[in-house]
């Protein structure tokens, strides 16, 4: 039989194509996908926002978290400008917050912060030392959250505080929130704990950084987890030999 050059082409083309195409499969089925990226607060600073002229006074920048549910509080009083606001944030809602109390040089500031969360007014009472020492929250009414605790701290020029929000859970089968605030100046934290079934806190939960970027409780030296950038991870055992484990990001 006689073989043309134009047949011997049709013959070859379509084994070309096929070789080809095996041959890009197999390239791509073995290219590796790429990391996921490590978490990061897209909306939070990397250096304080209080001003060196507040740090001894009950001027400035106040951040905190909160439990029951879960989120942020901001507090600035007078931070560089003449006014007195707040911010809220609570499972992914948020709230401007208003006082119309005055500041008074040299005295404590005690004043109801204002606002509207979820269609409905709210009120949160903060209260401050002269100095900025000693910042709390006295009470506050939010529709939904009877039970709402903070935890807030003074930022100052040289230390940023930072706000994480996650969760624990107990090999026993516990669960439930926990926040954490820290300073890496500092090399400080502090935290609040609810249990999801009970919404009970136990109290004092904090301590310090180590050099290896460890939680560390003061109460008994226990490292509690890790700090990696905006994350904070880690398991320990507790005094009743059950396993915990913790998790959180960076929110504020």
């Amino acid at each position: 039989m006689k073989t043309t050059k134009k047949s011997l082409i049709a013959l070859i083309a379509p084994l070309v194509i096929l070789l080809l195409s095996i041959s890009f499969n197999s390239c791509s089925d073995d290219k590796e996908e790429d990391p996921i990226p490590p978490y990061t607060c897209s909306t939070c600073v990397d250096t304080p926002d209080a001003l060196p002229e507040n740090d001894n006074s009950a001027k400035g920048v106040y951040k905190g978290i909160e439990v029951g549910s879960s989120g942020t509080l901001s507090i600035d009083i007078q931070n560089g400008s003449n006014t007195i606001t707040g911010y809220m944030t609570l499972d992914g809602l948020s709230a401007t917050l208003t006082s119309n109390v005055s500041y008074v040089d040299g005295q404590p500031y005690i004043a109801p912060f204002t606002g509207t969360y979820d269609g409905n007014p709210v009120t949160i009472t903060f209260s401050v030392a002269a100095g900025g020492g000693v910042p709390t929250v006295i009470s506050s009414d939010i529709p939904g959250h009877p039970d709402a605790v903070f935890t807030i701290y003074k930022e100052t020029s040289t230390s940023l505080i930072e706000a994480f929000e996650g969760a624990y859970s107990i090999s026993g089968g516990e669960s439930g929130t926990f926040n954490i605030l820290l300073s890496r100046a500092f090399n400080l934290w502090g935290g609040i704990a609810k249990d999801d079934a009970t919404g009970s806190m136990p109290e004092d939960i904090g301590g310090t950084i180590n050099g290896n970027n460890q939680l560390v409780e003061s109460e008994n030296g226990r490292v509690v987890g890790n700090l990696s950038g905006d994350v904070i991870s880690g398991q320990f055992t507790d005094g009743d030999n059950e396993t915990v484990t913790i998790n959180g990001h960076r929110t504020l």
